[in-house]
């Protein structure tokens, strides 16, 4: 029935300039210009503009319905929220009904569009909850459907293309989490009447992966330029084939995002609930990264896979390995910024194995070993994890710091560095002794920087149809 239902909505195109999608948007950010931080509209003698742009977005939702049935509930659901607020005052928005009832993880089939409107921030976007409006469509390639059926179960994971969107998505922000909607949480209904108040569990997340792509392609093919680096040609025609990089990106997130949830975990895989040492946070995302490599080598190599596996195993490593070592460590603020100690890591690793080479201001790899030795880095994150199973917290922080020092320079400021630590202290207070930036860039990064930076600062916004638009193919 759901296949069906989806063959009537509308291309993406005739809904993007539909009437009632443009009144969406137009609605939205005339609500986005009253709005407080907290979502709510404080002056009352705003009420009246926010009341009339709330009624056109109810109407234009309640229009949108019958078009996109997949979505209908939620589209209903959505309008009945927006006039509850209205009613309310417009007071802090509870979009719970609305949430509860969008469910893009049953209609993963490649095209399949969706009309998102929630009260929101948005993660490296708007900090604030504010009312955004997207239109996206599902990336779901054959291939990569077999996969998650047979190999790398994924339920929640979403990945989707940018079809339009209001001012907070456009940013560097590439992700759709339910846990960004304004929300309050409830009694749960079918338990006791005095029972605590939660939130409902959450079955998706969506990942734009043509942003993925369209910024990655921009900035590594800049960093080619500076460094000189020759490409063997599947790693060329990534940079070339805004397609073929999305569903690169797909692949490489199918896997790496079921890995938070899976291998010899000493903690609490939801670590965005705990405070705890930066760096941590990049070895996570690192060890799920490099599981996500070492998985596309199997693939690659497994005389059974198909053709088109075999090709995207391929293209994921070169992704995996170019936007660890060229985007991520020069993006965002030397504040605490996980993703580039990672991407450091990584880059230092490859250089002190005497894989990577940079000389006579030429980068250089060693393809054929390239393979084994990031398997070896991510053998030894995954011996950390597992020998820290055994230990206490701090110890184990301290493990994972020794591990990166090994092959970054701590900053010679570093507490760590000195043996001055507060180790009778709380673990509060020995994360407060991890410096802002406790493993500062290289002079190679420092140099490169200084050329990337403007090219990563422009892909904010970014889409893999305004990648196709400026030339990139």
């Amino acid at each position: 029935m759901a296949t069906t239902l989806l063959n009537l909505a509308p291309s993406a195109e005739r809904l993007r300039t539909s009437p009632a999608w443009i009144t969406i948007k137009n609605s939205a950010h005339i609500l986005q210009a009253l709005q407080a931080s907290d979502g709510s509209i404080p002056r009352r003698g705003d009420h009246a503009r926010a009341r009339k742009a709330s009624e056109e977005i109810v109407a234009a939702l309640r229009e949108l319905a019958p078009q996109v049935p997949h979505d209908a509930d939620y589209l209903l659901a959505c309008a009945a929220d927006f006039l509850a607020w209205s009613q309310g005052g417009f007071e802090v928005p509870d979009f719970y009904d609305s949430l509860v009832a969008f469910h893009p993880e049953t209609h993963r089939i490649n095209g399949t569009l969706h009309v998102v409107v929630f009260p929101m921030y948005t993660q490296n976007g708007s900090t604030n909850r504010l009312c955004e409006a997207l239109l996206c469509e599902i990336i779901w390639p054959d291939f990569v459907a077999s996969l998650e059926q047979k190999t790398y179960s994924n339920p929640m994971f979403i990945p989707v293309r940018f079809i339009d969107f209001t001012a907070g998505y456009d940013t560097n922000s590439a992700v759709l989490f339910p846990e960004s909607v304004a929300i309050t949480a409830r009694v749960d209904p079918g338990g006791p009447a005095d029972g605590p108040a939660v939130l409902p569990a959450f079955t998706w997340g969506g990942i734009f992966a043509d942003r993925e792509a369209a910024r990655f392609r921009l900035v590594v093919e800049a960093a080619v330029a500076v460094t000189k680096l020759e490409l063997p040609a599947q790693a060329r025609d990534l940079l070339l084939d805004q397609h073929l990089a999305e569903e690169t990106f797909v692949m490489w997130d199918l896997i790496h995002d079921r890995t938070h949830m899976r291998g010899d975990l000493p903690f609490d895989p939801f670590m965005i609930k705990q405070r705890m040492p930066f760096y941590l946070y990049g070895l996570e995302e690192l060890r799920c990264d490099l599981t996500a490599f070492r998985e596309a080598v199997a693939l690659q190599g497994d005389k059974k896979a198909s053709a088109v596996v075999k090709k995207h195993a391929a293209t994921v490593q070169y992704a995996i390995v170019f936007d660890r070592i060229f985007r991520f460590p020069l993006t965002g603020s030397r504040i605490r910024n996980y993703d580039s100690v990672a991407g450091q890591l990584l880059f230092a690793w490859l250089h002190q194995k005497r894989v990577l080479h940079w000389r006579d201001t030429t980068l250089t790899i060693d393809w054929a070993e390239l393979p084994a030795t990031v398997v070896e880095l991510s053998d030894r994150i995954n011996e950390l994890y597992w020998a820290s199973i055994d230990r206490p917290k701090i110890v184990h922080w301290l493990s994972a710091h020794a591990l990166v020092s090994e092959v970054l320079a701590p900053h010679p400021a570093s507490r760590f560095l000195a043996q001055d630590l507060p180790l009778l202290g709380t673990p509060s207070q020995l994360t407060d002794a991890v410096m802002d930036d406790e493993f500062p860039l290289s002079m190679f990064y420092e140099a490169l920087g200084k050329k990337l930076s403007p090219v990563i600062a422009a892909t904010s916004g970014i889409t893999g149809e305004s990648s196709i638009r400026s030339g990139l193919g």
